[in-house]
């Protein structure tokens, strides 16, 4: 009967963990400078120069793909943050072309 019980549970959790799965279309912002060094919700030091972000609910450690436009990169969500859908380390932002912008339509698509 606990081996029943454990599988439906199991599966449960699956199910309920396949729409976080789907793509997202998400305003992204970039956070950089006066957090380098800092510590992330990871437990990680911020640094401007790798490739992560910041996201509300996304497990952190998760990799997302993040497009704007033709340009995608790969970013690890190692932060939380509030209200924005996406928030990029500097070096991400600047591949996707959209730092000068401060804030930009991307899509997201978790990846792992």
């Amino acid at each position: 009967m606990l081996r029943l019980i454990a599988v439906i549970i199991i599966a449960s959790s699956s199910l309920y963990t396949i729409p976080a799965m789907a793509e997202q279309k998400v305003e992204a912002s970039w956070y950089g400078h006066k957090y380098h060094g800092k510590r992330t919700a990871s437990g990680e030091k911020f640094d401007v120069r790798a490739m992560t972000a910041a996201h509300p609910s996304l497990p952190l450690g998760s990799v997302v793909e993040v497009r704007h436009g033709r340009k995608v990169v790969m970013v690890r969500i190692n932060d939380r943050c509030g209200r924005c859908g996406i928030d990029l380390s500097p070096a991400a932002a600047d591949r996707l072309g959209m730092r000068h912008l401060g804030r930009a339509p991307v899509t997201l698509r978790p990846l792992a």
